[in-house]
C-alpha cells in the first residue's frame, strides 16, 4: 500500500517543459485514477478479510474429518491473508510468552456494537529471533500444520496467518479456561471420570494427527492443553510437530518426563512417541505426577529406558493396563502403534463408557467449566513483563536471504 500511495504523490514529478501533446494530461489523470482504484481495491479486499473473521467468530462449528483434510483455499480457515496486518487489532493482553514468541488477546480495532466480544488470540513471531534462535523449521512446520488440521474440535484453531515486514502472525482461537497444568495442580490429580474424558479427547486427536496428517506432535505435556469456554480441550503449540507420515526423524526434542525411549537413545522415532507421552499424561491425570521424574535429568532418561512404571495401589486395573500398554519400550508392541493404531485405544476397557461420535461434536459436557466473567476474561493467564525495547531489527540483509522461508504465512 506504501508503494501505491508513493506513486500516488510522486508520479508525473517533473521540470516545466514545452506544452505537451493532448494526450499528456489524459495519460496523468489516468494512472491518478488507476492508482486510487487500486488503493480501495486494496481496502475493500482487508475489509473481506476482516469480515471473514467475524464471520468464523459468529459459526465457531468443528469441521469433519473429511472438511478438515480439503484444502486450506476450500476451508475458511487456516488461509494464507495477504491484506491483514497488526494495526487492524487492538492489543488486549499479553496471554503468554515464549524465546520468540508473544501470544496476545486480541480484538478487531472499531468493531461494530455486535462484534466487541469477538476476541481471539494473536502469537507473534519476529522474524529476526525466529532466524537467530533457528526455528525457522520449526515455525514453518507449526503454520503448516495447524493450516492442514484447521477446524478439529480439540485442536487449536488457527483461523489465519499473516506477515509484515518484522514479524510472523497467526491469528488462533482463544481459550479463556487457561492450562489443564493449572488446574491439575490445583486439584492435585484428577478422578477417573475426569481423567477417562480428557484422555479420550486428546486421543482424537492423536488418531487425527496420526492416520489423517501423518503428523507426530511430540510436545504433548499438561502445559500444551488448555480448556475453552465450554470446557472441552485445545491442544496448542505446534512448534515441534512434524509431518513425517512413516518415515523416521532424528530431532531431539520434546520435555524430559515425557521424551520416549527411542527418542532419548536417538534410534530413529514416528507417531509412536506421541503414544507413549500419552501414556504418562494419564498416568499425572490420575497420581499427580508423571511416573517417571527426578531433579537430574539424566535419572529420568534413564528411567525411561529401563521403562519400569510403578502403580500407586488405588489405580484401577483398567487404569494400569492402558498405561503399561502406552509405555511399552518396544514400539512394535506399543498401543496405538500396533495394528488397529488409535482404534486399538479407544477400544480398551477403560474407555468403555465413551461415545466417541458424540464426544467428537462436542455433545457431552466437559468436567471442568471455567468460571468467566466474559469472552475477554484473562482471569486463568498470567502477568507478563512488557517486551524489550531496542530489539535487533530485521535488516534487509536478512530481508533478502530469508523472506522466501516465510512465503507460506
Amino acid at each position: 500500500m506504501a508503494a501505491a500511495v508513493h506513486k500516488l504523490f510522486h508520479h508525473g514529478h517533473h521540470e516545466p517543459s514545452e506544452p505537451s501533446a493532448p494526450s499528456a494530461p489524459n495519460n496523468h489523470s489516468s494512472v491518478i485514477s488507476q492508482n486510487h482504484q487500486d488503493l480501495q481495491s486494496m481496502e475493500s479486499a482487508r475489509e473481506d478479510e476482516k469480515r471473514m473473521l467475524v464471520e468464523w467468530a459468529d459459526d465457531q462449528r468443528p469441521l469433519s474429518p473429511r472438511q478438515i483434510t480439503r484444502d486450506a483455499v476450500d476451508k475458511k480457515v487456516g488461509r494464507s491473508l495477504e491484506r491483514l496486518c497488526q494495526d487492524d487489532f487492538e492489543l488486549i493482553k499479553t496471554l503468554g510468552t515464549g524465546t520468540f514468541a508473544r501470544v496476545w488477546l486480541v480484538r478487531l480495532k472499531n468493531p461494530r456494537e455486535a462484534d466487541e466480544d469477538k476476541v481471539f488470540a494473536l502469537k507473534i513471531l519476529r522474524k529476526v529471533d525466529v532466524i537467530r534462535l533457528k526455528q525457522v523449521e520449526h515455525v514453518r512446520n507449526e503454520r503448516n500444520v495447524l493450516a492442514a488440521v484447521a477446524g478439529h474440535p480439540f485442536i487449536t484453531t488457527m483461523i489465519a496467518s499473516f506477515q509484515d515486514h518484522d514479524s510472523l502472525y497467526m491469528l488462533l482461537d482463544y481459550c479463556p479456561g487457561g492450562e489443564v497444568f493449572s488446574y491439575l495442580r490445583r486439584a492435585r490429580r484428577f478422578n477417573e471420570p475426569t481423567s477417562q474424558f480428557y484422555a479420550a479427547e486428546i486421543v482424537l486427536i492423536l488418531e487425527f494427527l496420526h492416520e489423517k496428517e501423518g503428523v507426530a506432535y511430540r510436545d504433548l505435556k499438561p502445559e500444551n492443553i488448555l480448556i475453552d469456554a465450554e470446557g472441552h480441550l485445545k491442544l496448542v503449540d505446534f512448534g515441534f510437530a512434524k509431518k513425517v507420515e512413516n518415515r523416521e526423524t532424528y530431532t531431539l526434542c520434546g520435555t524430559p518426563e515425557y521424551l520416549a525411549p527411542e527418542v532419548i537413545r536417538n534410534t530413529g522415532h514416528g507417531t509412536a512417541v506421541d503414544w507413549w507421552a500419552f501414556g504418562i499424561l494419564v498416568y499425572e491425570f490420575l497420581v499427580g505426577q508423571p511416573p517417571f521424574w527426578d531433579q537430574n535429568p539424566m535419572k529420568i532418561y534413564e528411567q525411561i529406558v529401563e521403562g519400569r512404571v510403578r502403580y500407586p495401589s488405588a489405580m484401577s486395573p483398567e487404569a494400569r493396563d492402558l498405561i503399561s500398554g502406552l509405555c511399552t519400550v518396544d514400539t512394535s508392541k506399543r498401543l496405538g502403534n500396533i495394528q488397529g493404531g488409535a482404534q486399538a485405544v479407544k477400544s480398551h476397557p477403560w474407555f468403555k463408557g465413551i461415545d466417541w461420535d458424540a464426544l467428537y461434536h462436542r455433545k457431552m459436557q466437559g468436567p471442568i467449566v471455567p468460571h468467566l466473567r466474559g469472552p475477554a476474561d484473562t482471569r486463568n493467564f498470567d502477568e507478563y513483563e512488557p517486551e524489550a525495547e531496542g530489539r535487533e531489527a530485521y535488516s534487509e540483509e536478512l530481508r533478502g536471504r530469508w523472506d522466501g522461508y516465510f512465503q507460506d504465512f
